[in-house]
């Protein structure tokens, strides 16, 4: 991950999350809070500066990349999410694939969008291309979700593209409620990508 990348589709560009789209994602987070119930989106300018702020901090440490999700129509900041987790597998002296430079794994999260955004193509193609990234230019094995148990929505959602149920982590994050969540993992393996991405073309063609 020597570059950031910029990630490009037809209706959303993922732009490396800097300090200048602060102001677009305070003002995409602003919006109606009924989205949020079971996603912790930061409010105000000093939040979000924070939350900013802790995602440059574990680029740096090369644990995560995090993006703000840009709507191509006008330009306008819509959301944020981001890869973390970032594995790369200790290979053994001599192993067929060398020493690889790119993630064997990580996670996709932390993703919400601005209330206006929620059930348009926006999150598709953010997924899409997220996981594009994932396992054609990384060559991830596994890319893994987790959600909290209780949302219902986020857990149909990522059934619906193909990623599969591993079963519930106990309290395994603290929730919106400040109590320990219990998470569903999902997952996605390289061999399942390609069914997956059909999937999400399909959706977004659709959109």
């Amino acid at each position: 991950m020597a570059e950031y990348p910029v990630l490009t589709g037809r209706h959303v560009r993922l732009e490396p999350l800097e300090r200048h789209h602060i102001p677009g994602l305070v003002a995409a987070a602003a919006q109606d809070l009924a989205p949020y119930q079971w996603s912790a989106v930061p409010q105000g300018s000093a939040e979000m500066t924070q939350y900013v702020n802790t995602a440059l901090a574990w680029r740096g440490e090369g644990s995560a990349l995090a993006f703000a999700i840009v709507r191509l129509a006008d330009g306008v900041v819509i959301g944020s999410s981001r890869f973390f987790l970032i594995e790369r597998w200790p290979q053994p002296a001599g192993h067929q694939d060398g020493v690889r430079a790119e993630p064997d794994g990580c996670e996709i999260g932390y993703t919400w969008l601005g209330a206006a955004a929620i059930r348009t193509a926006a999150n598709t193609e953010a997924k899409l291309l997220m996981l594009t990234h994932a396992f054609e230019a990384w060559g991830v094995q596994r890319v893994c979700f987790h959600t909290d148990a209780r949302n219902e929505r986020s857990r149909a959602a990522l059934a619906r593209i193909g990623a599969q149920f591993e079963g519930i982590l106990r309290a395994h994050r603290l929730a919106t409620d400040l109590k320990p969540r219990d998470s569903a993992r999902f997952s996605i393996i390289a061999a399942e990508w390609p069914q997956v991405k059909r999937r999400l073309r399909a959706r977004l063609a659709a959109a």
